[in-house]
């Protein structure tokens, strides 16, 4: 059934076709369950959303009494409840922000904040920075601004046409930095050379970047005090600086606010994924309170902000996510966090020095292993006949683990909840599948 009616994301359905389709009925903890009843750790958090795992008591008897009570009402001239308090607990979590735009998922966060600082220089009479300055590498999602600026070739060169212009400054992906420079210097090329970008333009609207790392580039992490430096060069160039957290918020990285841990508090910061546990989509775009008074004025004036989507705001998302909200704080997760990737350090040590093993990056419960054909050359690894990325999916469902790689960049990305057993699991079976590639290498 599902071959016949689903178009999948980001899958070639001819070769879905041939692939051994698990439908996932039910789940529980760091568990998905199939229809035919076999487990299946859940490597990915469900795209990168799941806090808890599945089915926590906590968040979905929250959710049935919302539904009980009010299932969705418009943001469009009225108000709701839940949507009130989560935007207080936002904006007391979030040092520096002090307005919350809602939207459904985190592509049209970002798209919100693009458009936020474009009209932010048009508000204040500098309507002439209409341009926005991105990383190489970076992934903002598949609306036509996030596209934009989240440029992937691999991704979107089919729709390079619909999208608009971006500068681009290098990504601090040590790994792949020149030869000819040591990890200190590339870090200097990459902050000079968008030091050089804003200096010579002066119709930058924005830097947006990830904050903290690049996960669907790859899980690259920057190096310590980079996203800081791109801050302070937009201040000096009197440029507005976007991050996203989507992916990186809420304890991926180790942090609750990953912008805080990096002292680089922005002007437009958006929120996904992890905002509900991953439990329902909610995503919301955050301002700062100058970037919100530029839009106050005149209604003839049309100052406001000419956005808005049916289902912001909804109050069952908005009320799942307080549950959420209120377990970080009553489980102290955050916290926890630290022990946990103090256990994956160790147990990454072992891996790193596999044969085919290039590149090991970690921070938090975010982990990128780069699979590499031959160490010193840093070719990609690929497999005769077969798909690289496919063969780890199909070896992870083999040995009771849902894994979705990058290509030959083999990702962890666990609930966060995840118990130290499960964990020691999910590295076991990366460590097995590791060693399956290498003799086929």
């Amino acid at each position: 059934m599902d071959r016949k009616y689903v178009w999948h994301p980001y899958t070639q359905m001819k070769d879905w076709r041939n692939f051994d389709v698990r439908v996932i009925e039910k789940a529980k903890g760091s568990w998905l369950i199939d229809s035919e009843g076999k487990k299946f750790l859940d490597g990915v958090a469900s795209m990168w959303c799941n806090t808890w795992g599945h089915t926590r008591k906590e968040i979905v008897n929250v959710m049935i009494e919302q539904v009980k009570k009010l299932q969705h009402s418009t943001l469009f001239g009225l108000a709701n409840e839940p949507s009130i308090l989560l935007a207080q607990m936002l904006v007391r979590e979030a040092r520096g922000m002090s307005k919350v735009f809602y939207s459904d998922n985190g592509s049209t966060a970002v798209e919100v904040a693009l458009k936020i600082a474009m009209q932010y220089w048009r508000n204040v009479g500098k309507s002439h920075k209409t341009k926005f300055v991105a990383l190489e590498n970076g992934y903002h999602g598949d609306t036509i601004g996030a596209m934009s600026v989240g440029y992937i070739p691999n991704f979107f060169a089919n729709y390079k046409k619909m999208l608009f212009a971006v500068e681009r400054a290098p990504s601090p992906y040590l790994y792949r930095r020149p030869k000819s420079m040591s990890k200190d210097d590339f870090v200097s090329h990459c902050i000079d050379s968008m030091e050089k970008l804003l200096k010579n333009h002066d119709d930058i609207a924005a830097v947006v970047m990830e904050s903290g790392a690049q996960l669907a580039g790859g899980a690259i992490i920057y190096p310590d005090g980079y996203q800081k430096e791109i801050k302070k060069l937009c201040e000096r160039y009197d440029t507005l600086f976007i991050l996203d957290e989507v992916a990186t918020g809420f304890g991926r990285l180790g942090s609750m606010i990953e912008y805080i841990e990096q002292r680089s508090t922005p002007d437009i910061v958006a929120f996904g994924k992890m905002l509900t546990g991953g439990y329902l989509p909610l995503a919301a775009t955050l301002a700062s309170e100058e970037i919100y008074n530029a839009f106050l004025g005149e209604f003839g004036d049309y100052k406001h902000l000419f956005h808005g989507h049916t289902f912001a705001g909804n109050p069952i998302a908005c009320a799942t996510a307080i549950a959420n909200l209120q377990l970080y704080r009553k489980e102290r997760l955050v916290e926890s966090i630290g022990k946990k990737s103090r256990v994956i350090e160790k147990r990454l040590r072992e891996i790193e020095r596999m044969e085919i093993v290039g590149d090991v990056r970690h921070k938090g419960m975010l982990v990128g292993i780069e699979l590499v054909s031959d160490k010193r050359s840093k070719k990609p690894c690929k497999v005769k006949n077969e798909k690289i990325n496919y063969l780890i999916m199909k070896e992870s469902l083999k040995r009771g683990v849902f894994l979705r790689p990058l290509g030959h960049i083999m990702l962890l990305i666990p609930p966060l909840a995840i118990s130290n057993k499960e964990l020691d699991l999910l590295l076991d079976v990366a460590a097995e599948i590791i060693k399956h590639i290498q003799k086929k290498v």
